[in-house]
């Protein structure tokens, strides 16, 4: 074997997925050579496939940023050895060269075997305590927890595309494209959401203000009554413009019905909260029959669990806000746990926030009118993030009435 160099192995759709293509660019990328030294390709469209290369560093540094690379898009090295853990010296510190985390689905070699890491998410640490791996926060470790550190004995496992069927997300790739088809996309992405429930799973549902400004709060309102969300993720605005609208007809002071200004509408938010102090909750509105129609009616009215986080530039915010900014994270990843789809509309702070607490597997649909927002959300790691550059007013319109 050449001087600097390591074998590594390939298994599962690598080819389908190209992820043998991107493990070999990113090691000539790095400066480095390969040799393929042996490679069976799966016949059938569930068979998988195998690769094992010969890597070549220039020298030991180069040679370790490239298997790093490649153990990130789920090479594995041909000799393993048990994954190495350093101790926490502190609450909230992380040991040195600790291992960050991607939202893939990860395993660690402990004790002669792989182990799956639970909790997935990108950007925290494992954990692992009584032969159990956890992806924890920063702010969740203990002085004395054993932490991974470094890029040995870990397993990503990329989500793969084996060849068979075509839904909406093999249909459209991550494309972010305004020029598709939109009564097409909007079909297929009713389709996926009829196909998710139908399988049990849990569909999630991360809205900004913009739904209730574009008149597209009645599709979102009627797709939570017929149950095919789980539950609600939102800052203070959608919630204040949601009841304003339900109860003033407007948002932002405008006529969402024909666009015109109402009289004295600037105050019309303020008074939507207002009326929410008075009741003391949305709940409690909605009990004293003050809040009878909107997404936050639906949502009390169905028990489906909705988190509002709150931001610096809230007005009132309303009392349902949670305004501790890691109470109310801790909170949307409580609501997170379990989901099967999450159908991003019109925010980009609560898209990419909810974004980075994801799993690779979980299907992510992103509908906004900037396209800069489904770049950013992808950009950000959320590669798995369907892209509709729509307006939302036009488009969830199309969903629901497909559903």
């Amino acid at each position: 074997m050449k001087k600097f160099s390591s074998e590594i192995e390939l298994r599962g759709h690598i080819i389908d997925s190209l992820i043998l293509t991107k493990v070999f660019d990113g090691i000539m990328d790095h400066g480095g050579s390969f040799e393929v030294l042996d490679i069976q390709v799966g016949k059938k469209k569930k068979d998988e496939s195998y690769a094992k290369l010969l890597v070549i560093g220039k020298n030991e540094k180069n040679l370790d940023r490239i298997l790093n690379y490649a153990y990130r898009q789920g090479a594995t090295s041909k000799t393993q050895s048990d994954v190495k853990l350093n101790a926490a010296l502190k609450d909230m510190v992380m040991p040195d060269n600790f291992y960050s985390t991607t939202n893939n689905q990860t395993q660690i070699f402990l004790k002669n075997k792989w182990v799956d890491v639970e909790n997935m998410m990108m950007d925290k640490c494992i954990v692992v305590k009584a032969k159990k791996a956890t992806c924890i926060p920063i702010r969740q470790i203990k002085k004395g927890d054993k932490i991974v550190v470094g890029e040995n004995g870990i397993k990503v496992i990329p989500p793969e595309r084996p060849r068979e069927g075509m839904n909406v997300f093999e249909f459209m790739g991550s494309s972010s494209s305004s020029e598709r088809p939109t009564q097409h996309i909007a079909k297929k992405v009713a389709e996926d959401i009829r196909l998710t429930k139908k399988n049990g799973g849990k569909i999630v549902l991360v809205g900004g203000p913009a739904i209730i400004h574009t008149g597209a709060s009645e599709s979102v309102s009627t797709l939570i009554r017929h149950g095919y969300i789980d539950a609600v993720l939102a800052g203070n605005a959608l919630a204040v413009h949601d009841i304003e609208y339900a109860t003033l007809g407007t948002s932002l002071g405008m006529n969402v019905r024909d666009g015109t200004l109402a009289v004295r509408g600037h105050r019309n938010h303020m008074e939507a909260i207002n009326t929410v102090f008075k009741a003391g909750s949305i709940e409690k509105m909605v009990k004293t029959k003050k809040l009878t129609r909107g997404i936050m009616y639906e949502c009390v009215k169905k028990k489906i669990p909705f988190v509002l986080a709150g931001s610096l530039r809230d007005d009132g915010p309303l009392p349902d806000v949670i305004t501790d900014v890691a109470t109310a994270q801790k909170e949307y990843k409580r609501v997170l746990k379990g989901a099967s789809m999450v159908i991003m509309v019109a925010t980009m702070l609560h898209s990419i926030a909810t974004g980075n607490m994801l799993p690779a597997n979980v299907k992510v649909i992103v509908i906004d009118i900037n396209q800069p927002t489904v770049t950013k959300l992808m950009d950000r790691g959320t590669w798995q993030a369907l892209g509709i550059v729509s307006d939302a007013g036009a488009f969830l319109p199309m969903v629901a009435k497909e559903l």
